[in-house]
């Protein structure tokens, strides 16, 4: 399924044109008329998407309306488009968490080069987000002396360490290990480091 583009235009013309590019390379596409409509409807976040804006608003209102769709759990790739504007606007809306900002005329290569940027994006954490999802649900399905062996074993203690740490045999522990690796559903420690570091499990023993 070919990804998704929302178009916010409040020129029937303007917006027509740039259905007509993104159809032509391939894209799907949803028109709104304002940013309040989208906001209204709340796009879902869960395909591979992201927002073109075409606006006519001043230029300190752009970084506003980033704001706004963050406020509102829209967490798209946003795009600009505007008929005026300088360096100094572009850098603001970016750093208010636009994806990219164009002064129209725009190039027509520059501009699908860079909604391919934000679909790709947008893609990754969608996939990350989703496997984060699936160790925390892994974790969760631990019993309660799984996780603990699980939370020794990822801070590098070996199997005796644990056995005296928890205040039982090594045999023991190694049984409780081998299920953690599989449910956790990982074939090596390393791995199972790695999953809980992504999964922000990892605490450092301290000083």
């Amino acid at each position: 399924m070919s990804a998704l583009v929302h178009i916010v235009d409040g020129d029937p013309a303007s917006q027509a044109g740039i259905d007509r590019m993104l159809r032509a390379c391939g894209y799907q596409t949803r028109a709104y008329g304002s940013a309040d409509e989208i906001l209204i409807q709340r796009p879902d976040g869960n395909s591979a998407s992201c927002i073109v804006i075409d606006t006519q608003a001043l230029d300190e209102a752009i970084p506003d309306v980033v704001s706004q769709f963050s406020k509102a759990g829209v967490n798209l790739p946003v795009i600009f488009l505007t008929d005026q504007g300088d360096v100094r606007v572009g850098v603001r809306a970016i750093k208010a968490g636009a994806e990219d900002f164009f002064t129209k005329p725009v190039e027509p290569d520059e501009f699908i080069s860079a909604i391919d940027r934000a679909i790709s994006r947008h893609r990754l954490v969608n996939e990350q987000e989703n496997q984060n999802r699936i160790g925390l649900a892994r974790v969760r399905r631990l019993t309660r002396r799984e996780r603990e062996v699980f939370d020794l074993v990822i801070r590098g203690k070996m199997n005796k360490q644990v056995a005296f740490a928890l205040g039982t045999t090594e045999r023991t522990v190694k049984a409780h290990r081998h299920k953690v690796m599989e449910k956790m559903q990982v074939r090596s420690v390393v791995e199972l480091v790695t999953c809980a570091e992504r999964l922000g499990l990892v605490q450092s023993d301290g000083p």
